[in-house]
């Protein structure tokens, strides 16, 4: 069962902020961040990237995964197809769907959330992505 959380609105926001602007870190494509609050039963925050490759999508989620499990904020799920052509990282108040561009025209969740409120996720001027932490097991940095 889907609990929702009691973080604060503010924080709720940031960490979905955050996750659009790690997918944009991770080389996903046309990442929108969309607030959908009053307006889903589901949850407060859909964001939707496209991936370039199976393998990028893929390590995109699972640095989603590792941003929320850095704020004590497990997932809840994810999912992906067999294909991994949609992925989905589903952390109750935001969700956030990865598709490979003909999914993503496909599905069309923008439409979907059309009365959704866009959000800027976009870092200010100047401002540089925060260095990636190594992954456990002798993964390597990213810069």
């Amino acid at each position: 069962m889907r609990s929702r959380s009691t973080a604060d609105p503010e924080s709720t926001r940031q960490f979905a902020v955050d996750m659009a602007r790690t997918l944009a870190d991770s080389k996903c494509t046309e990442v929108v961040l969309l607030d959908v609050r009053g307006r889903s039963q589901v949850c407060d925050y859909v964001i939707i990237g496209s991936g370039t490759s199976q393998r990028q999508m893929r390590a995109a989620a699972q640095e989603l995964e590792d941003l929320g499990k850095s704020r004590g904020q497990h997932p809840f799920r994810t999912n992906a197809d067999e294909g991994s052509t949609w992925i989905v990282v589903d952390f109750v108040e935001i969700v956030a769907h990865l598709f490979e561009p003909d999914q993503r025209l496909y599905y069309d969740l923008e439409l979907l959330h059309a009365d959704g409120k866009r959000v800027d996720w976009r870092r200010p001027e100047g401002e540089l992505p925060p260095a990636r932490v190594a992954r456990q097991g002798g993964g390597k940095s990213e810069g």
